[in-house]
């Protein structure tokens, strides 16, 4: 075979790069179906069933896991989502002041409480704080207890996310407010903050979904049967019936509330980048 036959011989392409990404694509399809699969096959249904899934052990906790439990689980949220705000809005602006003590107290507060777990804050508000001040009742009593340490824990996250928001907003907004005769302060509050809120919405929304499962650390303050959340309700149902089925359902409660909150949260980010583009 001479040169020219070899040149003119049709040469072998191999597989595009969109047919190589379909076939691995493919690959993963598969390896998935195949785990789930093996998983389905070798799990005993039956056990579980007995275990988590007896319907009139679930029958008897309602309508209480919802009117007492979830009730409480969404009071304790929102006391604490709304002491985290402010805090961290405190503290946030505190971050970005001139003042140079208020930034050093504002960094030194968002490190120890983002550092430390959540568990800690539970206990020292619970034990630290009746023992360094004897007597002394935090108003609200155990929804007050639980909504300061929430507040206490989430104003350290949010003070992060507050000061990004604002720090977001372009600087020629403040320089137009003042040119208009705003004061700083009121230039902050009236136009820089609420441009702020807009940008930050979709993680405050995630904040609320994590304090609402952080909220389940309220058992370690000590509470009555009136004031249980949906985890403690579930911990002591299950006890009581040796049966793991009220974990499950406040596993549920906990997937009604958390579901919707991630979906808006979808929601908003998306609209957020319409608005960018």
């Amino acid at each position: 075979m001479t040169a020219t036959d070899t040149q003119l011989q049709p040469r072998r392409k191999g597989l595009t790069r969109r047919q190589k990404r379909s076939v691995s694509r493919g690959v993963q399809y598969v390896v998935f179906v195949a785990v789930v699969v093996a998983f389905a096959v070798s799990a005993d249904w039956g056990r579980l069933k007995n275990q988590f899934a007896q319907a009139d052990i679930a029958d008897q906790m309602f309508p209480d896991v919802i009117t007492l439990a979830l009730k409480n689980t969404v009071l304790y949220t929102l006391s604490g989502f709304v002491v985290g705000l402010v805090l961290g809005m405190v503290i946030a602006l505190m971050r970005l002041s001139s003042v140079g003590p208020y930034r050093w107290f504002a960094g030194v507060y968002i490190e120890i409480f983002r550092g430390l777990p959540a568990l800690l804050i539970f206990i020292f508000i619970g034990v630290a704080v009746p023992l360094a001040f004897p007597g002394t009742e935090i108003i609200g009593g155990t929804y007050g207890k639980v909504a300061l340490a929430l507040g206490l824990v989430a104003a350290a996250y949010m003070a992060e996310t507050i000061r990004a928001g604002i720090q977001a907003v372009p600087k020629g907004q403040m320089e137009a407010a003042r040119s208009l005769g705003f004061s700083p302060a009121r230039a902050m509050i009236s136009i820089i903050i609420p441009q702020a809120f807009r940008i930050i919405l979709p993680p405050l929304t995630n904040e609320l979904v994590l304090l609402f499962k952080d909220s389940s650390l309220v058992l370690f303050l000590g509470v009555t049967l009136e004031e249980r959340e949906l985890s403690k309700y579930g911990r002591d149902l299950a006890s009581t019936t040796a049966n793991s089925t009220p974990i499950l359902v406040a596993g549920l409660c906990y997937l009604l509330v958390t579901i919707p909150l991630g979906f808006v949260v979808r929601r908003m980010e998306a609209k957020a980048q319409e608005a960018v583009k």
